[in-house]
């Protein structure tokens, strides 16, 4: 058993290279199309997967989000955009492995069929129940609900790269119920009807090892940072502790 400390950067790294591999996505950039909704945890992501595409030139991570959660004393509008309105450089829309460039999930969800992946991440997630939830600043329900429609009305394949760092505890529904409620002040919370994949489950998809969260917290540019306990043969142990020796130096995310 290795026991591993994961910073929230170096978890969104590994979330994106474990997303970049999973099978759902891989068919679909073969044959069908893949939407990266722009997020923080959604950059990296798109930089693994058009890297391995051979496509990552012209991509940036900057101001690739639509809401951002900064600390209290730091300026956003109502809806969580930044306070400078940069300009946004739409979502990363991927049809038969080839990026088609400058269009956002609004220009393509009609379109999408079974078969196709919307990579969405989310603002909470509860790990018991296995499911996720999104904050919404946007009083038309803004991306995710662009997403929701092609899962429920054709049977899309929505994934939640989503890190542990953003665990909660109770019943998602209960807790959108508060945030829903008339009355109530600040984003709203939806539940999502997606695939989670967080830390945990990109070890075992990358090298096969089994991975747990034993405890979290850190200091002096920890904060947010997580302990895993990995578990698998020697082999295993020692491909997981290598990706994770690698992922130690990746720096702290930057708007």
């Amino acid at each position: 058993m290795r026991q591993i400390v994961l910073t929230p950067a170096a978890g969104k790294r590994l979330i994106a290279k474990a997303t970049a591999r999973h099978p759902a996505v891989l068919a679909a950039l073969q044959s069908g199309t893949v939407v990266v909704v722009a997020g923080t945890t959604n950059g990296y992501v798109a930089e693994e997967i058009l890297g391995d595409l051979g496509q990552l030139e012209g991509f940036t991570r900057n101001r690739f989000f639509r809401g951002i959660t900064l600390p209290p004393s730091q300026p956003t509008t109502e809806a969580g955009r930044l306070s400078d309105e940069s300009p946004f450089p739409g979502d990363v829309v991927i049809v038969e492995g080839t990026w088609d460039r400058g269009k956002t999930i609004f220009d393509v969800a009609d379109g999408l069929k079974e078969g196709d992946v919307v990579l969405k991440g989310a603002n909470a997630v509860d790990l018991s129940s296995r499911r996720a939830a999104v904050l919404i600043g946007d009083p038309q329900g803004g991306t995710i609900m662009q997403a929701v429609k092609a899962v429920i009305g054709r049977r899309v394949n929505l994934i939640v790269p989503v890190g542990v760092e953003k665990r909660v505890t109770g019943n998602l529904d209960d807790l959108a119920a508060t945030l829903n409620a008339p009355g109530a002040q600040g984003p709203r919370l939806f539940p999502v009807p997606g695939e989670i994949l967080t830390e945990i489950d990109a070890i075992p998809l990358i090298t096969g090892a089994t991975a747990k969260l034993v405890a979290g917290g850190g200091v002096c540019g920890a904060e947010g940072s997580v302990w895993i306990a990995v578990v698998g043969t020697p082999e295993q142990e020692e491909s997981a502790a290598a990706l994770l020796t690698q992922l130690s130096t990746e720096p702290p995310f930057a708007s």
